[in-house]
């Protein structure tokens, strides 16, 4: 699985810009979380050039494993 920045080759860091909601439940003096979405992908950067990267060029496995580790997170 490799990502290539499209305009300045690099292989090794990317942004990755994420959304993710809860839903937070408020009893006497404590907050918990009751529900949690999975992160939604906003935008991919290049981390040297800032450039967009297309995540639907990415290939299966790569998005896969990409949204799965920024879930476990």
């Amino acid at each position: 699985m490799t990502l290539t920045c499209p305009t300045c080759g690099n292989e090794e860091n990317f942004v990755v810009k994420t959304l993710r909601m809860h839903v937070v439940h408020l009893e006497d003096s404590r907050i918990e979380v009751s529900d949690e979405t999975q992160p939604a992908v906003l935008e991919v950067l290049c981390d040297e050039c800032e450039a967009a990267v297309n995540m639907a060029d990415f290939e299966e496995p790569l998005r896969r494993e990409m949204i799965l580790t920024i879930s476990s997170r």
